[in-house]
């Protein structure tokens, strides 16, 4: 990577970090800590971090009293075209106050196709699907066996659309509203609609690069006109991300 498309990337994590800083304040109150954009190299940490570099958990609160609390991190880089910044990795993990061990899982992993990249992890315990896990002598449940280690449900990893199609952290946020009637600040509604619009249409324009001609019928259908291009983009023999587990 050149010097130049280093300091870019930069650019466009700062950019990022403050949209974060922004939701999250304009969501949960202005005490939420801020995001910053951290340089690593090849890739961009993005989260709430503290002078010494360690990732601080946003306070979450329920009748004016921290309940919970959600450590949001993601890394960073540029997209196979070094056009757009991608997310590498994200990981929005809820706990119950200051409890070490989560409750739940959102995570994402640009590379990972088995398990699936976009997947929530639950950490709790059901005697049906410990049982259920312990049925297979293939698979997950029996590698860990292999290895004398009894599966666990935290470590099953649930699928949530694919890559394009994944949560977003304007969702977890909508679900602890919903679920758990968490203190939001006055506006916002108002707020989360505009950033989750903007999540959405972002991911649109990547699922329409993944599918272009889908895309295109669908425009017609419409009455758009639209025409395909003298000379075709290039495209790898991979599945496009749109079609990724």
């Amino acid at each position: 990577m050149s010097a130049e498309q280093q300091q870019k990337l930069n650019e466009l994590a700062d950019g990022f970090a403050g949209k974060l800083t922004e939701l999250t304040r304009g969501v949960l109150g202005e005490e939420s800590p801020r995001f910053h954009a951290l340089n690593m190299g090849n890739r961009v940490r993005v989260a709430p971090i503290h002078d010494d570099e360690k990732v601080l958990r946003i306070p979450v609160r329920i009748g004016g009293v921290v309940r919970l609390s959600l450590l949001v991190r993601y890394f960073c880089c540029w997209d196979g075209h070094s056009a757009f910044l991608a997310t590498d990795q994200s990981h929005v993990h809820l706990y119950y106050a200051d409890v070490p061990d989560p409750l739940l899982r959102f995570e994402y992993e640009r590379k990972s196709q088995e398990p699936p990249g976009a997947h929530v992890q639950v950490h709790a315990h059901r005697d049906e699907m410990a049982y259920l896990l312990r049925l297979s002598d293939a698979g997950r449940p029996g590698e860990k066996f292999r290895h004398d280690r009894l599966p666990r449900l935290s470590e099953m990893h649930l699928p949530v659309g694919g890559h394009r199609m994944r949560p977003s952290l304007e969702d977890v946020l909508l679900f602890l509203k919903r679920e758990f009637g968490i203190d939001t600040a006055a506006d916002w509604r108002t707020v989360i609609d505009r950033h989750l619009e903007e999540w959405r249409l972002m991911q649109l324009k990547s699922a329409v690069r993944d599918a272009p001609e889908a895309a295109a019928e669908v425009l017609r259908g419409l009455g758009y006109g639209v025409e395909a291009p003298k000379v075709a983009a290039q495209r790898s023999g991979k599945p496009a991300k749109l079609f990724w587990p």
